[in-house]
């Protein structure tokens, strides 16, 4: 009797162990499975920083503060911009790449940092597939081809005709070399032969200075540079780089039209480092789309040439893989190296 009483005992209380135990195990992960929505909800509670790799007040700066803007309302934190421009955007990646993944750092990427730099850099300082991550396509900025008004040339057909009776002497204003509106540029010039000679400027305003002042024939590059002497009558877009016809400027043939298949767009995608918690992710994009679809910051971005693209992650991140392969494509026919 004492041993059963004993065996009896034993087993109540390694029942009663193995509830207490499972109990416990239950509690840990209930307090597990709700602890990332609690974090992802507490997300954020401090100033967020974005970095922005170019020089205050330039165009892509101001497309910039107008989201830093949206976004320090939709979180309720302000959303500051530290600019860093460089070299191929190399000190603004290099700083965005080596930032804490805890959704404190975003980054304001251009075109050129994803497809260009890694390509033509042998150091570029990051790693585009290790080291960041696509939250969101802001915007594209498509470009225009635009020449002195002073030429008479009013077509990417006249131009050619041009070209070819004055060969070597179609001068090209290239808006900072490798940059994505030289190389729209020189493609453009393989597409159609015509054997442009390639004068490279430090940036967007010396390079239209000189097709105004008729040192150069034409020049590539984004709306904002253009758009005020296009609407002046000093300069002429005889073309944009989009696939199709850009909204207000139904007038300017796309290249595409001549030249089927040529497409070529700078874009604004924003992008955190590696490790950012999904949920953070899924927020800032949730966030990034709703403020680009605002009619306010559409009319604002329209003034600057830039067209908002909203969609989730995943679209953000093919559209990259895209735009990679066809730039990856663009430099091996260029027979560009790496410096």
């Amino acid at each position: 009797m004492k041993f059963r009483a004993s065996f009896a005992s034993a087993a109540f209380n390694k029942s009663i162990r193995q509830a207490v135990a499972l109990s416990t195990t239950l509690a840990a992960a209930l307090l597990l499975l709700g602890s990332e929505p609690a974090q992802a909800q507490a997300w954020p509670t401090k100033a967020v920083k974005m970095i922005v790799p170019f020089p205050a007040g330039a165009a892509p700066d101001v497309v910039a503060r107008l989201l830093a803007d949206r976004l320090t309302h939709a979180w309720g934190q302000s959303v500051y911009v530290e600019n860093r421009p460089g070299a191929g955007a190399i000190p603004g990646m290099s700083t965005l790449a080596r930032s804490p993944s805890d959704g404190y750092t975003i980054g304001f990427v251009p075109a050129a940092a994803i497809t260009l730099t890694p390509a033509l850099y042998k150091a570029p300082q990051y790693n585009v597939d290790t080291d960041i991550v696509p939250v969101a396509i802001v915007a594209t900025g498509p470009m225009m081809v635009a020449v002195n008004s002073q030429t008479g040339i009013t077509s990417l057909a006249e131009l050619s005709t041009y070209a070819k009776a004055h060969p070597g002497k179609v001068n090209f204003a290239a808006a900072q070399p490798n940059s994505v509106p030289h190389l729209t540029g020189e493609m453009l010039s393989r597409s159609a032969g015509l054997n442009l000679f390639t004068i490279p400027y430090s940036g967007s305003q010396t390079a239209v200075t000189a097709v105004l002042a008729g040192d150069a024939t034409l020049t590539v590059d984004g709306l904002p540079a253009l758009v005020q002497h296009v609407k002046a009558g000093k300069l002429r877009a005889i073309a944009v780089t989009s696939a199709k016809r850009l909204p207000g400027f139904e007038d300017v043939p796309a290249v595409a039209e001549t030249y089927p298949g040529f497409d070529s767009l700078g874009w604004f995608v924003l992008f955190v480092p590696t490790g950012v918690p999904s949920q953070i992710v899924e927020q800032m994009n949730r966030d990034v789309n709703k403020a680009v679809q605002d009619t306010d910051l559409i009319a604002r971005f329209a003034e600057l040439g830039v067209y908002p693209r909203p969609g989730n992650a995943a679209a953000a991140k093919a559209f990259l893989l895209e735009q990679r392969a066809a730039w990856k494509k663009n430099v091996a026919e260029l027979g560009l190296q790496p410096q």
